[in-house]
């Protein structure tokens, strides 16, 4: 399947947007406190301009009361500061669309506050008219502190990735050869340096526990709420919290290559890309754009030579028209919607790496999934347990059998010892070549043995359970104590917890469970009972997987293929949707469309509820930002004037804020849910 790389957003409006680094960051907490300034000094202008407006001072019955020569200059020369300072960004915006042809909002604003301030200005200086300096300066303070809460917003919206960068400390304990401990910055430490990581500290890099043993909470990295417990051999991440335990780390990746810095970067990949849904935003803008520019020249064109009107009611009307259709929080609408939900799947360890993809995983009809790894853990644990001795307990048979198989290697016999948590010692211990293993345990002698061995031996196997044990694909041994057969223990690949909760709730989302197995028909078969899949495919090679989805596909249906991302790569690839399962610190899954941190299948639930979530908050959007047009537009035109119904331009603007602002609002509550 030819999947395109995501593009690149150059849209956006004011020449803002979320999703930057650094930089970016910085810029926008810059264009933040400029805003914030230009409006204070702005509204305390206004408040002179309101006094000095004759329309004003009729509202409030002040009569002559603060008329004085040359207050009409005095109120233009306020108004003029208001328009040059506080109008800046505006009028500077204008130039910045109309240079890279693409009129919108700031054409928008532009237009509405020069056509007021050049014609209030024409009245003051001799033309017969009304001014609009008050509705002209109230029109400016609220742009500025509409644009001042939406950046603030977006800024919001943007934190995750400064957060994640926090998460890493300053310094790091490095133990030195001859055993001293010297505090270095990050920067220093080198892949086989060892670090001392002490109680309550923040782990400075990816590593290996070498020395100690703690829990660790890997929450804001990985989603995991419960502490994970670390021992020798166990991998640490940058950024993550030490618990109680004083530990030793072998720094195994830094910088660039260390998990937090990839989740970083994909975070502002996935910000940063373009959204399809953001295309119909951008047609809607446009749109409205045209829409405003003739919807006002229309205006002032009915008012004036059809209806008669005079000129200052239509130049209102046509300003008010302008104002209120103001693409401007569509140009949030889709953007900050996207980098909420990136840094929302980031900090639950869902990575995304291609946006289109992730968003199409909302129209999802199948999902497949690979057996070994994915749904299940990838090593063998005991299902079942048969005594056939009546002075034998369950326990006791596993306690003996456990002792021998402690001292074997083979994954069965691993399977069985870690059932016992302190087994007790084993005397005379000696393998049975491809049969089992033996010794002696308590004074028994211990057999644990394959049923071949069992036959051999001409003891009989007449309990039924073994037959259906059998049928199911699991691996039966047998424990022989004393040469007398005592019991036997099933083992399977162990099926994650999480697994059939997460089925259940894909069906109930109506999605068809698939799995993908190269186990035999027994197992899958098994599995499949167990936790309630639709359909499987058994006894698959590596290099059938992908021609697998591939079938599914041709029935018209829009897949998912879930897998570890090793031998998956080809199905990840060729499903609309790749999923890899239990990266843990290897985020670097190329032919992935998105990555989960945690070997859980629930979260392959919590991207599908996330990519609708998404999608429904981007159409809210959508509607909040245009929708109120089509009842807003006409009354800013005047259509009921005759019912005495008139927005005036300050009035349309507080409208036009207060819809950019509840977009910014409504992005911000997306939740990720599992």
């Amino acid at each position: 399947m030819n999947r395109k790389h995501p593009e690149h957003a150059h849209g956006g409006h004011a020449g803002h947007k979320p999703g930057h680094g650094e930089m970016g960051h910085d810029h926008h907490a810059m264009m933040v406190e400029d805003f914030k300034k230009r409006f204070w000094i702005s509204l305390a202008l206004t408040v002179p301009i309101l006094a000095l407006s004759p329309m004003i001072q009729r509202f409030l019955g002040l009569g002559e009361a603060l008329v004085f020569p040359g207050s009409l200059f005095v109120l233009w020369g306020l108004s003029s500061a208001v328009f040059f300072y506080g109008g800046w960004p505006f009028l500077k915006g204008i130039y910045n669309e109309v240079r890279g042809g693409r009129p919108g909002m700031m054409t928008l604003i532009s237009i509405a506050i020069t056509t007021a301030y050049v014609y209030s200005s024409a009245v003051v200086f001799g033309l017969e008219g009304t001014i609009f300096f008050w509705e002209l300066a109230t029109l400016i303070d609220v742009m500025l502190v509409g644009h001042w809460i939406e950046m603030r917003s977006v800024m919001g919206a943007s934190k995750a990735l400064e957060e994640l960068a926090r998460l890493m400390p300053s310094e790091a304990h490095r133990l030195e050869p001859d055993g001293s401990v010297v505090d270095v910055p990050l920067e220093a430490l080198q892949r086989g340096d060892r670090i001392l990581v002490k109680p309550g500290e923040k782990v400075p890099a990816d590593g290996a526990v070498v020395e100690g043993q703690t829990s660790v909470n890997e929450s804001m990295l990985t989603g995991e709420s419960v502490p994970v417990t670390k021992k020798i051999g166990g991998e640490v991440i940058g950024g993550s919290i030490n618990g109680e335990g004083s530990v030793t780390v072998e720094v195994q990746k830094t910088g660039a290559d260390s998990f937090l810095s990839q989740v970083i970067d994909l975070v502002r990949q996935a910000q940063d890309s373009k959204s399809k849904t953001q295309d119909l935003a951008n047609r809607a803008a446009l749109w409205l754009t045209i829409v405003a520019l003739g919807g006002g020249a229309a205006t002032l064109f009915v008012w004036t030579v059809i209806m008669g009107q005079d000129f200052a009611f239509a130049i209102e009307r046509m300003v008010t028209v302008m104002v209120i259709a103001c693409p401007h929080a569509l140009g949030l609408a889709v953007p900050l919607v996207v980098a909420v939900s990136t840094s929302l799947a980031a900090g639950n360890g869902l990575l995304i790496r291609d946006r289109t993809a992730f968003e199409a995983a909302r129209n999802l009809q199948a999902i497949i999934f690979d057996k070994t790894g994915t749904l299940t853990e990838g090593r063998f644990g005991i299902t079942d347990t048969l005594v056939f001795d009546k002075d034998l307990s369950e326990t006791q048979m596993l306690r003996l059998a456990a002792a021998v198989e402690a001292r074997s290697e083979h994954p069965i016999a691993q399977g069985i010892a870690a059932a016992v948590e302190r087994p007790p010692a084993v005397e005379g211990f000696a393998a049975i070549p491809g049969k089992g293993a033996e010794g002696m345990v308590e004074g028994r002698d211990v057999k644990v043995v394959s049923p071949g061995y069992v036959r051999a031996q001409g003891l009989t196997i007449e309990d039924p359970r073994y037959d259906k044990l059998s049928a199911q694909g699991k691996t039966v041994v047998f424990v022989l104590l004393d040469g007398k057969l005592a019991g036997a223990v099933a083992l399977a690949d162990v099926i994650r917890p999480e697994s059939k909760q997460a089925i259940a709730a894909l069906k109930k989302m109506g999605i068809r469970t698939m799995m993908l197995t190269g186990d035999n028909q027994k197992v899958a078969a098994w599995v499949a009972e167990e936790i309630g899949l639709d359909e499987v495919f058994a006894e698959v090679l590596p290099q059938q997987k992908a021609d697998k989805v591939k079938e599914v596909q041709a029935r018209g249906l829009s897949v998912a293929m879930t897998g570890d991302g090793v031998n998956d790569a080809p199905a990840l690839a060729q499903a609309d949707v790749g999923i890899a399962i239990g990266a843990g610190t290897d985020v670097a899954i190329e032919t992935a469309d998105v990555i989960l941190v945690r070997s859980n299948p629930l979260d392959v639930t919590a991207v599908v509820k996330l990519s609708r979530a998404t999608y429904r908050k981007m159409i809210q959007n959508l509607w909040w930002a245009a929708g109120y047009n089509i009842i807003a537009i006409p009354l800013a035109a005047g259509v009921l004037y005759s019912l005495g119904i008139l927005l005036g331009p300050a009035v349309a603007a507080v409208f036009m804020s207060a819809s950019t602002v509840i977009v910014s609002i409504n992005a911000r509550i997306l939740k990720v849910e599992r």
